[in-house]
């Protein structure tokens, strides 16, 4: 009788601990492990051989929302808490995925990015990781 209760304790104990841990996809983080375990892996990121990057955005956003999205010609930009995807064609067919740092993908995809997504340098911006801008 004590074993039995001591196992529904210690059952008890996980889930809770389980519920009460947050995920860090849920804190508006890009999904990293998600895209690695989806796409295949390449130098430069990832690549989806046959869809196109409308469809692969959708696909990313659709398993963790992005704060904003936008599009600037055949090219697609989700935006996280610290980090930019970018989604563009590939040459032959399908898709290149880019994850990078909000930063280095501002400064990267500056003229390709809405303005109301703010400068990593201005007092707007409230990105970057423990105790940064915040």
């Amino acid at each position: 009788m004590k074993t039995a209760r001591r196992l529904g304790a210690a059952l008890l104990v996980t889930v809770a601990l389980s519920a009460c841990s947050s995920d860090s996809e849920d804190a508006n983080s890009v999904p990293h492990y998600w895209i690695s375990q989806q796409y295949t892996s390449v130098p430069l990121g990832y690549v989806d051989e046959k869809d196109g990057p409308s469809e692969v955005a959708e696909e990313i956003d659709d398993h963790t929302s992005a704060r904003d999205r936008s599009a600037a010609g055949d090219a697609f930009f989700l935006r996280y808490r610290d980090d930019i995807v970018s989604i563009t064609p590939r040459k032959r067919r399908g898709s290149q995925i880019e994850v990078a740092d909000y930063r280095t993908g501002y400064h990267r995809w500056n003229t390709k990015l809405p303005s109301s997504w703010p400068h990593p340098d201005s007092d707007a911006f409230r990105g970057g990781g423990p105790g940064t801008g915040k």
